[in-house]
């Protein structure tokens, strides 16, 4: 059955409502001649992992063949490089040396910031592309992709700029690269189907090679949790930019659970409350109970009532180290063999779209770092493939036998 009527069927018989658009961009054609150019540059399928370890035998065993790669900022205020950013440089040509290409994701505005160049200001437009330009040039032979910064909307990678300015942000770096690029593709990311984010990109679109999307399904909220999800967001990616479309982050969380009632109040009670009500009579002085990062991630991304930001997904799901019921897909449980059954079944679908150039799993290998600063949090901790010693998990082989599949 072709992929079209089978997405139709799989919503209709499940009673979900298709809107008109998604319905017309089953009739919509599925290649062009961008996505031939782009796939021929890339030199086939990309089959991409980020956060890879230095266990390159590993990797290439797996399958993969490129790593997404967070670049350091270049730059210290003097304009002498940076030694993060020269170690940073030694480090792809490491994967590359062992046949391991850079998918490059630039600089977030956060670190503009911290150097000094804020990217509010229309003064420091020249610097933002004269960076860009360096970047381009001075990794071009380890580089094949570029994706200007990461999902510019979402509040922990856009604040302290609005929208507007995170796209005119993302806009003049590929304007600057797109004469320049050679063989290298760019483009940008959207945090799953974000209309504001590609509406205010639409002026920029003809300096794009490709349209990334980041898409966690089964994982960060109660709805839509069904694979064809996955292909719904693809298109709409396709259709809204026109462009070929590139899955740059996707993943299943391999471990964690719902709590009883009982287990959320201990945590409260660990906090000194009995209840959300109370920690929510003054809820700045109860965030000051919380660890470090905690305070620091509410302070930065917290707008409006503190109370629901801590309490309603997705934070909600960090301050108590669950995965709630309903945030899963409900055939793959949260588990390593859940999170490999997730991976054998949804590649094969993946590479049916043909205007799909390729995708990067999140991620290589679990940690005990969550971004909440609690080391038993599932939340961030357990996407891994492998553990967090580098052992491999059911998911790696299960990806294994997938990407061998794909010619």
């Amino acid at each position: 059955m072709p992929m079209e009527a089978f997405i139709k069927d799989m919503l209709l018989s499940a009673g979900r409502y298709v809107p008109s658009n998604i319905l017309r961009s089953f009739a919509a054609p599925q290649t062009s001649p961008a996505v031939d150019a782009a796939r021929q540059k890339l030199g086939g399928f990309m089959k991409g992992i980020c956060h890879p370890s230095h266990n390159y035998k590993q990797i290439t065993d797996a399958g993969f063949a490129w790593f997404r790669a967070d670049c350091q900022f270049p730059f210290a205020a003097d304009g002498t490089l940076l030694p993060d950013y020269i170690r940073f440089k030694e480090n792809l040509r490491a994967y590359c040396e062992n046949g391991i290409r850079i998918f490059l994701v630039t600089p977030y505005p956060r670190e503009y910031l911290a150097a000094g160049i804020d990217p509010r200001l229309p003064e420091n437009e020249a610097r933002i592309r004269e960076i860009a330009i360096f970047l381009l040039e001075d990794l071009r032979e380890y580089v094949g992709a570029i994706q200007i910064t990461n999902e510019m909307g979402a509040p922990r990678f856009t604040l302290p700029l609005t929208l507007d300015e995170a796209c005119r942000f993302m806009g003049v770096q590929l304007a600057a690269m797109f004469p320049r690029r050679g063989d290298v593709l760019i483009g940008y990311n959207i945090a799953g189907p974000s209309a504001n984010v590609v509406k205010r990109m639409q002026p920029w679109h003809r300096f794009c090679d490709y349209v990334g999307i980041d898409v966690y399904i089964g994982c960060f909220a109660p709805v839509a949790n069904w694979l064809v999800a996955f292909d719904l967001m693809l298109r709409y990616c396709w259709m809204h930019t026109g462009k070929p479309v590139i899955l740059t982050e996707f993943g299943y969380i391999g471990a964690g659970q719902p709590k009883t009632k009982e287990q959320r109040k201990a945590i409260l009670q660990s906090y000194g409350v009995e209840s959300e009500a109370e920690a929510r009579k003054d809820v700045k002085a109860f965030a000051r109970r919380l660890n470090p990062k905690m305070q620091s991630y509410m302070a930065e991304n917290a707008s409006g009532d503190w109370g629901d930001f801590l309490f309603l997904p997705d934070f909600r799901n960090h301050f108590y180290k669950e995965m709630p019921r309903g945030f899963v897909i409900k055939k793959y449980p949260h588990t390593p063999v859940g999170q490999a059954e997730f991976y054998r079944d949804l590649i094969p679908r993946l590479t049916r779209h043909p205007f799909l150039l390729g995708f990067c799993v999140y991620c290589y290998h679990d940690t005990d770092n969550c971004f909440c600063g609690q080391k038993d949090c599932p939340i961030e901790n357990v996407f891994g493939i492998t553990d967090i010693n580098g052992n491999e998990k059911p998911a790696y082989y299960a990806i294994q036998d997938a990407l061998r599949e794909i010619k």
